[in-house]
This record gives C-alpha cells, sequence and structure tokens, in this order.
C-alpha cells in the first residue's frame, strides 16, 4: 500500500471525516432550534413532527403515522398518549379490527396548525437558509435517506 493510500485511510479514521458524526450533529443542533418556536405550542420536536403528518393527512393509523416517520409503534405511544392528553388528537381502536388504532385531529389540533404555520421561515431565518440553499439540503438528504434504506434492506 502506498504511504498515500496509508493517508488516506488513516484519515477516515478521524471523527470530522465520519458522514455519520455531520448528521448526527446537524440533526441535534437543528433540532435544538426548533425548541424556542415550538415552545409557543408546547410541543416538543416528535411531538412536532407527528402533527405536521396529520395535518397533512388525518385519519392514519399508527402504523401509518410510523411508516411515514420511520418510527416504531413503542417510540410513537409515548408521543401519542401525550398529544392525547394535551387535547390535540383523539385515537380510537377500529371495531372490525382492535389492533389497528386511527388517529384523529381534534379541533384544537386543527386550530394548532395556523399558529404552526410560522415556524418553518422563523427556523430558515435562525439557521441563515436560503429557499434554494433548503432546497438543496432536502435534496441530497432525500438521495442519501434512499441509498441508506436499499443498502439496510439488502443487508438486513
Amino acid at each position: 500500500m502506498s504511504s498515500a493510500n496509508v493517508s488516506a485511510t488513516s484519515d477516515w479514521m478521524r471523527l470530522d471525516a465520519q458522514l455519520c458524526f455531520r448528521l448526527y450533529a446537524a440533526s441535534r443542533t437543528v433540532t435544538r432550534c426548533y425548541q424556542p418556536l415550538l415552545a409557543d405550542l408546547g410541543l416538543t420536536y416528535p411531538q412536532y413532527l407527528v402533527m405536521l403528518v396529520l395535518w397533512e393527512e388525518d385519519d392514519l393509523t399508527v402504523k401509518g403515522l410510523g411508516a411515514r416517520l420511520m418510527l416504531d409503534s413503542g417510540t410513537l405511544t409515548p408521543l401519542l398518549k401525550r398529544l392525547e392528553v394535551n387535547g390535540l388528537i383523539g385515537r380510537e381502536r377500529r371495531p372490525a379490527n382492535e389492533r389497528e388504532v386511527r388517529l384523529r385531529l381534534t379541533e384544537a389540533g386543527q386550530a394548532m396548525r395556523s399558529k404552526a404555520e410560522g415556524i418553518p421561515p422563523a427556523l430558515m431565518t435562525a439557521l441563515g437558509l436560503s429557499f434554494e440553499e433548503l432546497h438543496q439540503m432536502r435534496t441530497m438528504l432525500d438521495k442519501l435517506l434512499g441509498k441508506a434504506e436499499a443498502e439496510s434492506a439488502v443487508i438486513n
């Protein structure tokens, strides 16, 4: 192995060379930026994600919501219980299939949407990102997610 290849291999083992670290740090930092914006709504970031999906498509099953958010029901259940206690969603089991739980926004949950509409532009401003930069970043992350999901399916 040439000395250039040894150096390149060594560089791959540096923390700042790891894609996973950049994604992890960026995710934590951006999520932290949401906290003051969501405080007025009384939502945590994961609860906000649930509400975003339900504002987009109300009356989903827990399984359908989990698929959209890439989360399992064990992770979703505590979030959904809190949103229900706060009067933002209702959960009901289907009589035809007791295992299927349907989620519906309450009037308060529907009304919260208009209060939340200012969050995405406020976050873009806080991060100093243009719409074009945000679009480019989403495109790259969608590509990464697609490739990682495909690879994960092959490995598992």
